[in-house]
């Protein structure tokens, strides 16, 4: 059962596609955040958010691949089709030559173009969102991009879920594990908690899977880096309905 704050333990398992038994060995060892009410064991939503985007952007190749295939069942009865990037990338949603500077600049600017969109319809929550998820911990990525999103999704922060994507022109310091800049970002603007877990996984598989990323930082211009986005979401497609 959920409420608007809190789930119990089985719907966590169901949320995170985990068993009630793993979550429960989760519990047990501390390895993810909990409340104890009397006899009960409950789960502050707004953690369970953060500590779940956190989980899938550390996942290695395998388990990366089953969460996706598991997300992606999840979340049929919601989309049209398999494919997410030709709805959420809309005309103006990709920018190439972004002149951010810092850490800061960019998480403005990057509200800035979603706010240019249309979709957005409270700039001021999302951008302290965002700086809130990013002070739990970076979604910077080894291999120089990041997957900045608020730190809890809200349907009523967005018209629809929606995507955007810049470039700067200089590499951004983004506190990557890594200890490498960042010239790569992925504003995940979501309705639902569920689409924007998927989007976090299907993004990351395609940075694990494809070219993207280099053929994002050399693209010539917004076209082209959403020619390449489209591609290389197909292309991970593909190679899941073969395996």
């Amino acid at each position: 059962m959920m409420t608007a704050k809190f789930l119990d333990l089985a719907a966590v398992a169901s949320y995170l596609h985990l068993t009630s038994a793993d979550v429960e060995r989760r519990v047990k060892n501390r390895e993810i955040p909990f409340e104890r009410r009397g006899e009960r064991i409950v789960f502050r939503r707004s953690e369970i958010d953060v500590w779940a985007s956190q989980r899938i952007l550390g996942l290695p190749d395998q388990r990366l691949v089953s969460y996706h295939e598991k997300s992606t069942l999840n979340t049929r009865t919601m989309l049209m089709n398999e494919r997410l990037l030709p709805e959420m990338l809309q005309a103006g949603a990709l920018a190439p030559a972004m002149t951010s500077k810092t850490k800061a600049s960019v998480l403005r600017d990057l509200v800035a173009l979603a706010e240019k969109s249309g979709n957005l319809l409270d700039a001021q929550s999302l951008l302290a969102s965002l700086v809130a998820r990013e002070a739990c911990c970076s979604t910077a990525m080894p291999g120089g991009f990041a997957l900045p999103h608020p730190r809890s999704q809200e349907p009523y922060r967005f018209e629809t879920s929606f995507l955007v994507v810049g470039r700067p022109v200089q590499e951004i310091h983004f506190s990557a594990p890594d200890g490498q800049p960042t010239y790569l970002f992925f504003l995940i603007c979501c309705q639902d908690d569920r689409l924007h877990l998927h989007t976090l996984a299907r993004l990351s598989l395609m940075a694990q899977k494809t070219k993207m990323l280099e053929q994002l930082r050399n693209a010539p211009d917004a076209e082209g880096m959403r020619d390449c986005l489209i591609a290389a979401e197909a292309e991970v497609l593909a190679g899941r309905r073969v395996v």
